[in-house]
């Protein structure tokens, strides 16, 4: 849980382009302390100026420890943390930070295949670089983007790929508007079943790679939720709020998150989509409905936590830790 995660406020020493629409943003100790450590696909909840709370993974070399940098898309259409950052004075500014949190590790694999969309390349560049360091096992990415100018980091994972030589590993650039929809059949098709494939960018990228992998072998990290058109119309429950022992009604058209904001106005939350962990509460009693994206199975069935923006309950009433 967040709560055994360090809360850091460092300060913005660069804010610079990193491709077309991509904002580079590197955060250092004030006073030029070490950072605590972290391992490839590692992100941290990023407190704005205006008080949103967002989560960037890492993209930087988890060697250098004196600097944490992040890659931000800029989505005009988006909740506007994006456009925030983007449009800010950011140099010399302090933010808070809770993390590295790391819910996307690189596991120990035969090989690797990587598989970018877009702004996905933020958690993969850095697992590429510690096989490159390796030199071995063997990795491949695939990294689409609209356009070759919007695909951040190329020339540092050119230079990976150059590092181990194509026997180790290599790069396939794939801009959209020169090479169309990425060839995922002819990237998957033979691929041993001991070779670890990690998926991140737009959901219908992800849906199409987790129809051709099996589950066992695939590792995604999604930036929205999946879509369901079969889920059930949610039940009405009960929240108690431990803390007070107020109980509170949960109708099937709200969530427990704006319910629980009644009586909690400060509960922590950011994407209320259930992909990010901010809003993870313990649970005291009742068999929380997980719909989620972040926990493990094994957390899913200890009935301990839960994401409080997307799940539900099972039971008649849910005691949570607040």
């Amino acid at each position: 849980m967040l709560d055994a995660v360090p809360s850091l406020r460092l300060k913005v020493r660069e804010a610079v382009p990193e491709a077309d629409g991509v904002l580079g943003i590197v955060l250092v100790d004030p006073w030029g302390t070490e950072l605590p450590p972290w391992e490839p696909g590692a992100h941290l909840e990023v407190r704005l100026p205006s008080g949103r709370i967002r989560h960037y993974s890492l993209s930087g070399d988890p060697g250098d420890r004196s600097g944490y940098r992040l890659g931000v898309l800029r989505e005009p259409d988006g909740r506007g943390g994006s456009e925030e950052l983007h449009t800010t004075p950011l140099v010399g500014r302090l933010l808070d930070v809770r993390g590295p949190v790391n819910r996307f590790p690189l596991v120990p694999a035969d090989g690797y295949l990587f598989i970018a969309g877009g702004i996905g390349i933020t958690p993969i560049l850095p697992m590429v670089r510690a096989l490159a360091a390796a030199s071995s096992p063997p990795w491949q990415l695939l990294y689409g983007g609209r356009t070759l100018a919007s695909m951040a980091y190329r020339e540092e994972l050119t230079a990976l790929s150059a590092l181990t030589g194509l026997a180790g590993g290599n790069v396939a650039f794939a801009p959209q508007d020169t090479h169309g929809l990425l060839n995922l059949d002819d990237a998957l098709s033979g691929l041993p079943d001991t070779t670890a494939v990690y998926c991140c960018g737009p959901n219908g990228l992800i849906e199409a790679v987790e129809r051709r992998v099996p589950a066992a072998t695939l590792h995604v990290e999604r930036f929205t939720a999946p879509t369901d058109p079969t889920a059930p119309t949610p039940d009405a429950f009960e929240v108690e709020l431990h803390r007070t022992g107020r109980v509170l009604q949960v109708p099937a058209d709200r969530s427990l998150l704006d319910v629980v904001r009644e009586a909690v106005p400060s509960v922590p939350s950011s994407c209320e989509q259930g992909i990010c962990g901010t809003c993870e509460t313990k649970v005291l009693a009742g068999t929380p409905d997980h719909h989620d994206t972040v926990l493990t199975p094994a957390e899913r069935s200890s009935g301990t936590t839960m994401m409080i923006c997307v799940g539900r309950s099972k039971s008649p009433r849910l005691t949570l830790d607040l």
